[in-house]
């Protein structure tokens, strides 16, 4: 299953990727200073919200192209994606990242690093890996 090496190597792979901490001094990565992938541990409402369910492994935050992509992952897979009311009208989901295999997350990586970045720079990405 995938780790964090994996999503350091898969995120700082695309173009004009930075690694920057967010405010709580988790890792994040960014693509002109937005953020696309995340590290994203539970917070305590969180985990109450969760309860049972909540999952103790590392958390991945991935960026989404809207909310009915979000909500297709998680009915896809949600032993896999997940979300809380944290992130309720916000196109990001939680990921299970001991869940995931490296295949699956290059292209959740990839695709939240299509979200964020400018459309300039992601049409030239596109055409170079078309």
């Amino acid at each position: 299953m995938a780790t964090w090496e994996d999503v350091r190597r898969i995120a700082l792979g695309l173009p004009e990727t930075t690694e920057r901490p967010t405010y709580d001094e988790a890792p994040a990565w960014r693509v002109r200073d937005k953020s696309f992938v995340w590290e994203r541990p539970l917070r305590r409402g969180e985990l109450d919200a969760l309860g049972d369910a909540a999952p103790d492994g590392p958390i991945l935050g991935a960026r989404v192209p809207d909310l009915s992509a979000k909500e297709a992952l998680i009915a896809d897979d949600p032993a896999v994606y997940f979300t809380t009311p944290h992130f309720d009208g916000y196109p990001a989901v939680l990921v299970r990242l001991d869940r995931i295999d490296v295949d699956e997350l290059t292209e959740l990586v990839t695709e939240a690093w299509y979200a964020r970045a400018p459309k300039r720079l992601a049409t030239a990405h596109r055409a170079e890996n078309a």
